[in-house]
Parts: structure tokens; sequence; C-alpha cells
């Protein structure tokens, strides 16, 4: 038997798909292209429209061969599939079934376990998973009701991971997570210790709070599975993906500036340089903390170097808004940004309570005017940074 497997979207889809590799090969399976094998799985994303579109054709073409005669059995995963699993009713996921007909398996990423090797085409860079799933709402996301609450791995399986890849040749890891400087909170809470801290073995540590209006928000580890990793003999390079901007510790920011191999690009999504916008996003800073913050880390970091995500045309986004991203942007001075048009995701409370009322033309306009200022300026100066998002 054969197996393909196409990926849409992120790292993390990435990092799954590497998963999902491991899985079949581990039951004998060789790969193939998705034009010839027995079983082709899509691990799907619905973060943008695009991506989704992308992975409908997909399944769509898959079933039409397979209505003339083409013997494959279609799998589906990722955010499509976790988005009607997660529908505790069973509706989503009857409706999945009945528009796509053709698709065999809904298979939830959940149900491939890490006891699965990975199977990695880089042979120095691995992706590691340190959680999964995300606990924000940021209202135009998907992410929590796709992937569920945030699930840490255990602290130790990941370092043992880790050093396992260095013994294996690998010198560059990315740390993956919807929210990786919130790893933790819940293996914290689920109280490791009686006292709240955390047991490493033998070592007892104190977990990190960041602290969000005037108070301690949540406990994490994340400051020092990034230490831990870093320190590991033969590891060059150590990347993490995605922060959230209000999780971001003082902690943190030491770990980073006294590890050499941690990398000095940190990708810090925005997603918007307006206030208002901001707050209709769910988004739990203002601009002004935004920017003191990336200050903070400058001053501590030398050579630090940010890339971003934005949003463009999001509901009620007016053109003083944007231009509020626009300065934004320029005071930063982000080194890439991941530039996004604002699309309506079912299921989010954008989705349900706000108008997606800016026309196309108007977020293409906004999208090009970042772009050019932020990407192409410094990709035609050479200072287009390299990123493992």
């Amino acid at each position: 038997m054969t197996y393909s497997i196409v990926v849409f979207g992120c790292a993390a889809n990435t990092a799954d798909a590497q998963r999902l590799a491991g899985m079949y090969e581990s039951r004998g399976y060789k790969r193939l292209d998705p034009d010839s094998s027995d079983i082709v799985t899509i691990v799907t994303c619905m973060i943008r429209q695009s991506a989704e579109d992308r992975a409908y054709a997909l399944i769509r073409k898959l079933t039409k061969e397979k209505d003339k005669g083409r013997k494959v059995k279609i799998v589906v995963t990722g955010c499509l599939t976790g988005m009607a699993i997660h529908d505790a009713s069973g509706i989503a996921l009857t409706k999945l079934h009945a528009r796509y007909p053709g698709v065999d398996e809904f298979l939830p990423i959940g149900e491939v376990g890490f006891e699965n090797p990975s199977i990695r085409t880089h042979k120095t860079h691995a992706l590691v998973p340190i959680s999964n799933g995300c606990n924000n709402f940021c209202t135009y996301c998907v992410v929590p009701y796709a992937r569920g609450k945030e699930i840490s791995r255990p602290f130790d399986a990941i370092i043992k991971e880790c050093r396992e890849l260095v013994r294996n040749g690998y010198t560059e890891i990315t740390l993956v997570g919807q929210n990786v400087n919130s790893y933790g909170s819940d293996l914290v809470m689920g109280g490791s210790t009686t006292d709240g801290g955390y047991r490493i073995g033998n070592t007892e540590i104190r977990p990190v709070y960041v602290k969000h209006l005037g108070k301690n928000r949540i406990p994490t580890l994340f400051p020092y599975l990034l230490d831990e990793v870093a320190r590991i003999p033969g590891i060059v390079s150590v990347d993490f993906i995605s922060s959230n901007p209000w999780d971001f510790s003082d902690e943190l920011i030491s770990v980073i500036a006294k590890n050499q191999t941690v990398s000095r690009v940190i990708h810090l999504p925005v997603q918007s340089g307006d206030a208002g916008i901001l707050k209709k996003m769910n988004r739990w800073y203002t601009p002004s903390q935004y920017v003191h913050l990336v200050q903070k880390i400058r001053n501590s970091i030398p050579g630090v170097v940010f890339s971003t995500d934005i949003i463009v045309g999001f509901p009620g986004e007016t053109k003083r808004a944007f231009e509020n991203t626009v300065r934004l942007a320029q005071t930063v001075g982000f080194g890439k940004a991941y530039v996004a048009m604002y699309s309506v995701r079912p299921g989010t409370v954008a989705a349900k309570t706000m108008k997606d009322t800016i026309p196309y033309e108007e977020k293409k306009l906004r999208w090009t005017v970042l772009d050019d200022m932020i990407n192409k300026n410094n990709l035609a100066r050479g200072l287009y940074p390299k990123t493992k998002k």
C-alpha cells in the first residue's frame, strides 16, 4: 500500500503531517505522489479562505477521479475535520459527510499520537510541537474551534525528542504551538506539586506569571523549556512560533538574550495597529503596549528583527484605523510581515456578530500598501529575514 500527504496552512499543520507520515510508514506504507498513491491524506487549514478553497478543490478533484474508476482512499484531517469533531451536536460532521461523500475518512489529528516518529524531509531542521490548541478566542480565528483548548506536551518528552534529533544529526529546532509562550499553563494548573510548582525530574521550578492589566494572567513554563532546549549540546539554532504579545514575559526576554542559539528573528503577531480594531479582535494589548514590548526586547537583545502577522479589512477598519497600522509598522520597522485580507471564518465571533462590509478592492489596496512598504522594500534592500513560519 502507498500513501501521500498534501498540507495546507501553517507550521503546525506541517508538523502534524510529519507525524501522519510516521504513522503510515510504521504500518508499512510507502510514500508516493498524490496522483498515484492508494491513500491521499489532506491536512486542511481554515485560517484563510484561500487555503480552505484549495483544499476543497483537491477534494473535488480526487472525488471525480474516484468516480471515474481510480481506487483511492481520501482522508481529510486538520482544521476542517477539527471544526466538525468539536461540534458536540454532531451536526457539523453530518453536514461534512453530506457535502463531501467521496471522502472515506475524516480523521481527527488528535488521534495521531506522538508515539509515531515524525518523518521529516529536511535533514538538519526539525519542527517540534510543544502544544496544541488555543484558549484565547481572538474573534477572527477558528483555531480554538478547530484544535480545541490548549494542551501542552510533557516537558520531559519534548526535551527527549530534541536530544534524539541532535543524535540523528539535526542542528536546528523550531518549537511549534498556537501560542508557544503560554506553554505549560495546563500542566501547572493540573497540580504538579502541592504548592503550585512544577517538577522536572528531581528539580522543582516555579512557573513564570505574565502580568496583564495589573494581574497575574497565567503560569507558563516556556522560558524554562526554551532555555533547556537552547542549551542542548549540538544545537546551533532554536526558533519558536507563534507567540502572543500579552504572554511575552521578562523572563522569556532574558532567556533569549543569554542564549545565542535562540533565533534573533522573533515572530510577534500584531494583527492591527489601531486600538479599536484590536479590541474588536479580542487582542489583549494596545498599540502603545505592543511598541513598548518591542522596545523592551530590542533593549535586551541587540540585532533582534521582528516579523509579524497583520489583517487588513477587518470589520470596522476605517481608513484612519488602517493608517494607524501603517504608522505602527513604520515605528516598529518589521523585517517581514505576513499580511492577510480579512475573510469570514465560520463559527467565529466576528462571523456571528460583525458584518464584512469592506470591499475586496479596498482590502487589496491596503494589503498592497503594507506588502510594498515592509516586504518588497526589505527584499530590495537585502534585509528580508529568513523565518520558518
